[in-house]
């Protein structure tokens, strides 16, 4: 059963609580200029272990122009590609090895899941036009006041982190796509977007697209295994696209690496766009070489901003990534990608 509330809120952090305690959370007090709200991230697993975090300094992705849109304040979401939801996976938010387990609270600066989240808080704090959006559950009014930080009615949003690929448990019922919580803080001032994105270690990177259950155990890619592999995260990867062309008719291309040793078959594997249209693949990749592919309809990569995923055979997402409007601004340029 996915998240009852998911949400989003939009404000000025202006108090905050450093996680501690049998049940830590990160606290931070958002006011929308009229009312306020109680952010409560998870900074440590209820069974006690390290929570995995990714950090995204710049944050490119075309959800941040959406964001703009809304007005400050608490928003419900449709759990539904197309609107401000986030999802890890199809949304082509992270790659399942750039999170990194960290400890709540640890000696010495900069490396524990407290500083992390903190030092965006506290900049954002210091910066009167800097906004947070907070993705999650959303609770309350109450009627009694709220416990960290008094404020009446208490109310706020909670499960700031990923929400699906949680195995059989109590954990489980929460499963679903498109519902996922994470922090996205803007610095208007220095035109810059930045991201805290959470993830449990219990959670699998890969989920169905319905149920958001899991389908591969959670488990670090074996990069010796393949092929036959079980995670297949990375070992094709989309690192450069070609969406705005000057030729006539227009052309629009996607570069494909084979990062391991060995020949990759492509052969019912797919390659997707932002809106899910599918095209197939062919040919085989040689070890460490490129391919480049045509891309034909119906598949169609906007100059507005979008999403290229790859897909293999059984279904599973192997690689994806995203571009803003901004990336395919200028034609003829191919668009580079890192991840």
């Amino acid at each position: 059963m996915p998240l009852k509330n998911y949400s989003m809120l939009k404000g000025r952090p202006i108090n905050n609580r450093l996680g501690s305690g049998a049940n830590p959370h990160y606290q931070v007090l958002v006011s929308d200029g009229e009312d306020q709200y109680r952010i409560a991230v998870n900074v440590e697993s209820s069974d006690g272990s390290e929570v995995e975090f990714l950090v995204r300094t710049r944050f490119d992705h075309p959800i941040t122009q959406q964001l703009l849109e809304y007005d400050d304040g608490l928003h419900r979401l449709p759990s539904a590609p197309g609107g401000a939801a986030l999802d890890f996976i199809r949304a082509n938010l992270a790659q399942p090895w750039e999170f990194k387990p960290l400890p709540l609270s640890a000696p010495g600066p900069d490396n524990d899941l407290n500083e992390k989240v903190d030092a965006f808080v506290q900049r954002a704090m210091a910066d009167e036009g800097a906004m947070i959006y907070a993705f999650g559950e959303s609770w309350g009014p109450e009627t009694k006041a709220d416990k960290i930080f008094g404020f009446r009615p208490g109310r706020g949003i909670h499960d700031i982190h990923f929400n699906q690929g949680n195995p059989p448990g109590r954990f489980a019922e929460s499963n679903g796509p498109w519902q996922d919580g994470g922090l996205i803080f803007h610095f208007p001032r220095s035109s810059q977007w930045s991201a805290v994105f959470l993830k449990f270690q219990t959670q699998s990177w890969h989920s169905d697209d319905r149920s958001g259950e899991p389908i591969v155990p959670p488990q670090t890619p074996d990069r010796d295994r393949i092929p036959p592999f079980d995670a297949p995260d990375g070992l094709v990867r989309i690192v450069a696209a070609l969406v705005n062309d000057v030729n006539s008719p227009e052309r629009e291309m996607v570069t494909l690496l084979n990062t391991s040793d060995v020949p990759v078959d492509l052969s019912g594997w797919t390659l997707r766009d932002k809106n899910k249209n599918a095209m197939p693949l062919s040919n085989a990749i040689a070890p460490g070489a490129t391919l480049v592919v045509n891309v034909a309809a119906p598949v169609s990569l906007s100059n507005r901003g979008g999403l290229v995923t790859l897909v293999d055979g059984n279904g599973v997402k192997v690689h994806g990534v995203s571009y803003t409007r901004e990336q395919a601004r200028q034609p003829g340029r191919t668009i580079p990608f890192q991840q």
